[in-house]
């Protein structure tokens, strides 16, 4: 294991913000501003206890960065199968125009947003997790429960840079002045990541509760991501064994209806971690505009008539109309047509008018492309660019219900992980081992109102996985783990939304033909291998 030459300069930030975060939390209300140091930080419950808020603090910001993309959140959804990245940066990133090589303003954007984000959190993590070992005055069980948190945090945030940068370095070590400047010169090995991260989780799932304060880790949360992990190794038995005790053994359960998922603050029996950010919960809440990039511009589609549509968290509130779900989406989506997931609950399809006098129909303003099967021929429109940007169909999943509609910034709370994924989790594995899962496959969609499937593969899984979990940052993912055929035939063959954007289409927006096979693994940023050594390895085609 080794460290970062940067790290102490990273971690004397952390510190600084740590110490100021430390007013959100109530495990510190008499304790004068003057005796928080470092000391105090590492040497005493309270202290440790007021680190691992901040961890919840740490990993909250990257859906908050003060950029209107919110890049930390949204990059890797801008790159997908699913989704049209319509315009503004993400749209850059989205169709392979950005964010590929090691030196373009996209890869610096990742340095900070994602590179930094991820490791910072790992090395607070690492000093909370040793500190707390090498206490003694401290209860065993609460100890125990801080420790497991972090070792939780530091798990997620290694796994998450393995899947995207896939040349990283893992370390156990805590920065100090002997070993603040030693260089980095090689990547960890898989072996050595691997072990890290199943024994974090492990330590996690043994001494985290089912159930805590709404926000906080639970075994729940920790099993979950380390059948993911398992997944990434291969490991069917290990990530069957995972998602089913949770499913079977945790007071978890699907939500009843997909239109309760997101609903409310999500504090519900499906939710397995959620991002929190009402402005009195610990580590302070604060404001985002992802769910903006997800919506459209409806409050402009008027029609000359007179009639009009207006600001309406029905529909989500403002927008930008940067993510929009493309049509292989919305086919998947539109195969069954008792599937619930497809109007009102995690997308909306149409758009209203709610003043004049066509109030209550449904808003025809502009003309999409559309296609005839019939004669396999697209129906071009003059009025495509205004239907994209104002009526197209858009993702409601990160709307909040009781904001300012007319604000492009909101309060929302963030679902992370949730037990619909377990139960496609446990169909895969079983599916991979045996040939089973069709009933944990099934429950998903019976819960949708969808007819039950009767026949279980990777398609199955793969086209699953888009209705129920599209755009809640786990596609890129799922496509990569899957191997290099199959993303490249998903990204090649869906990605974007070919002809029915002809501005895009078959040309350098179209991310089909821009795609390579090496994009299977983002470049590592120029800025950060310079302060590696110089053998470590960049990765293959940048």
């Amino acid at each position: 294991m080794k460290t970062f030459k940067t790290i102490l300069k990273i971690s004397m930030a952390m510190m600084a913000v740590l110490l100021f975060s430390i007013s959100c939390t109530d495990y510190l209300e008499e304790q004068p501003s003057t005796s928080i140091d470092a000391g105090y930080i590492y040497n005493t419950e309270d202290g440790l206890q007021s680190g691992v808020v901040s961890l919840y603090k740490f990993y909250r910001q990257k859906y908050e960065y003060g950029s209107q993309d919110f890049i930390a959140a949204n990059f890797l959804q801008s790159r997908n199968d699913l989704n049209l990245s319509r315009t503004g940066y993400l749209g850059l990133v989205g169709r392979y125009q950005r964010a590929i090589s090691p030196t373009d303003y996209g890869t610096k954007l990742m340095s900070y947003y994602i590179w930094d984000h991820h490791y910072k959190i790992a090395s607070k993590a690492t000093e909370i997790i040793n500190a707390a070992e090498a206490l003694d005055d401290i209860d065993e069980e609460a100890k125990n429960e801080i420790i497991a948190q972090a070792k939780f945090f530091r798990a997620e945030s290694y796994f998450t840079l393995y899947r995207i940068f896939n040349n990283i370095y893992v370390t156990t070590e805590s920065v100090t002045v002997d070993n603040a400047f030693d260089v980095v010169e090689d990547k960890s090995s898989e072996v050595e990541i691997f072990e890290l991260l199943n024994s974090d989780l492990s330590f996690a799932i043994e001494h985290l509760q089912w159930t805590s304060e709404f926000g906080r880790l639970t075994k729940g949360t920790a099993k979950h991501v380390k059948a993911k992990v398992a997944m990434w190794q291969g490991d069917w038995a290990i990530a069957r064994l995972e998602a089913e005790s949770l499913i079977s053994e945790g007071p978890h359960s699907l939500e009843s209806s997909t239109a309760a998922v997101f609903d409310g603050n999500m504090n519900n029996s499906e939710q397995l971690f959620v991002v929190q950010y009402e402005e009195d919960v610990a580590g302070g809440g604060g404001k985002s505009m992802i769910s903006a990039n997800y919506l459209v511009k409806h409050w402009y589609a008027d029609a000359s008539d007179g009639s009009t549509t207006d600001f309406t968290q029905e529909y989500g509130g403002a927008g930008f109309a940067r993510l929009l779900p493309n049509h292989y989406l919305l086919d998947l989506l539109a195969e069954d047509p008792n599937d619930t997931r497809d109007d009102n609950t995690y997308f909306r399809l149409k758009y209203y008018f709610d003043a004049g006098p066509r109030t209550g129909e449904v808003n025809d303003t502009y003309t999409p492309i559309t296609y005839d099967p019939i004669t396999d021929t697209y129906i071009y429109s003059s009025t495509y660019i205004k239907f994209l940007e104002r009526l197209n169909p858009s993702c409601l999943k990160f709307a909040p219900e009781d904001n300012d509609e007319t604000s492009y910034w909101q309060i929302n709370n963030i679902m992370i992980y949730r037990l619909a994924e377990t139960y496609l989790i446990a169909a895969e594995a079983n599916m991979r081992l045996n040939g089973s899962g069709l009933d944990f496959l099934n429950a998903v969609r019976t819960r949708a109102g969808a007819a039950p499937a009767t026949l279980i593969d990777e398609t199955a899984i793969l086209d699953e996985r888009a209705r129920e979990l599209a755009f809640e940052g786990q596609r890129w993912f799922t496509m990569k783990r899957m191997g290099q055929s199959v993303i490249n035939h998903q990204m090649r063959t869906y990605s974007g939304d070919g002809q029915f954007v002809p501005a895009y289409y078959n040309g350098v927006k179209d991310p089909r033909v821009n795609w390579q096979d090496h994009y299977i693994n983002f470049p590592i940023p120029q800025i950060n291998l310079d302060l590696m050594g110089s053998s470590y390895p960049q990765n293959d085609g940048y």
